[in-house]
């Protein structure tokens, strides 16, 4: 699937200490904009809104599914005879 990644486990044990003593986490405020704000407060929308989606999809091509089986199943019936 794709080329091997390039990181060490030495060179991720480097990026990590070097991630711990700048602290990038400490200078973060956040959003400052009502726009911004507004913004943020939707970010875990976007995960459940998608979830639904993928749901949505799988239970559409489920019916589908069974909807296709069924009419095979009919038209088995009808052309043995058992059903008119």
């Amino acid at each position: 699937m794709g080329t091997s990644s390039s990181w060490t486990p030495e060179r991720r044990a480097k990026q990590a200490e070097a991630i711990r003593r700048w602290q990038p986490w400490s200078k973060s405020t956040g959003p400052r904009t009502n726009q911004g704000k507004a913004r943020s407060s939707r970010n875990a929308d976007k995960g459940i809104a998608e979830f639904e989606a993928r749901i949505l999809d799988v239970r559409l091509r489920v019916r589908s599914a069974f909807a296709a089986s069924a009419e095979d199943m009919l038209a088995n019936m009808i052309a043995a005879g058992l059903i008119k």
